[in-house]
């Protein structure tokens, strides 16, 4: 998408101090992290699904076992629901295979505009990570993003997992810390359903970074339930960092 095509004169990017940002589906491609996981066992069990039925099996099962766990750490998070997708499309799921999931945070690849888009914002605004991940699996991701960020606010750190308050909640203290009014943060994020969904319901700004424009479909990420809003969209990292530098 060119940025001449992208309507953001509403939106005034020096109103912002510090940007706060999903990690997963917006920074890191975590689609691709776990389907490659995903694909291999459906080959292994004699299943014929793409890679898009795979997640779109496995969205709404992760997202109820962080429900029905708050408590347990992503990677316990990723190995029961590869578990429970196995139970929907009827094949059993292997300890090994389970685990496999579990422990493959570090190796989902980044996004190739991540870095120089974060590297490009730190410039003018405190960067903050809100995320449903643990602060382990997280440590893998950052060394792919090469990024510093002021803050890290993870599921483990809340006991939580979004759409949940809790990491809202911690966020609007880590503002309270950092210095910065809640009028002065802008939320980052793709998921409508874990990310704009909670910030709208708690009075945040919100840019949609839409990495799935061109394709039809949730993905890994459940339909969204509940008011959607959002400032300002864009198709990719690139596009709002150029557009930020552009404003300023």
């Amino acid at each position: 998408m060119d940025l001449a095509d992208v309507d953001f004169a509403d939106l005034d990017f020096a109103a912002y101090d510090a940007l706060s940002f999903d990690c997963y589906g917006t920074l890191i491609d975590w689609e691709s992290g776990i389907a490659a996981v995903l694909a291999p066992w459906a080959r292994e069990v004699g299943l014929t699904l793409s890679d898009e039925e795979l997640l779109l099996a496995y969205a709404g099962n992760e997202a109820e076992a962080e429900l029905d766990t708050p408590g347990l750490l992503y990677s316990g998070i990723l190995a029961d629901a590869f578990r429970r997708t196995g139970d929907t499309l009827g094949a059993a799921v292997s300890d090994e295979w389970a685990e496999r999931l579990g422990t493959s945070v570090p190796d989902w690849p980044a996004f190739p505009d991540s870095h120089d888009a974060l590297a490009s914002l730190a410039e003018n605004y405190q960067l903050i990570i809100l995320s449903n991940v643990h602060r382990e699996g997280f440590a893998g991701s950052n060394a792919r993003l090469g990024v510093t960020f002021d803050r890290i606010i993870t599921a483990e750190d809340v006991g939580a997992y979004k759409p949940s308050a809790p990491h809202f909640e911690a966020l609007g203290a880590t503002l309270v810390e950092l210095g910065v009014p809640p009028r002065r943060l802008l939320h980052v994020a793709q998921s409508l359903f874990h990310d704009h969904v909670p910030a709208e319901r708690h009075g945040l700004d919100s840019a949609w970074i839409n990495r799935r424009h061109d394709r039809p479909g949730w993905g890994a990420t459940p339909e969204p339930t509940g008011a959607v809003a959002y400032r300002v969209e864009f198709p990719s990292m690139a596009a709002f960092a150029e557009a930020a530098r552009q404003s300023r």
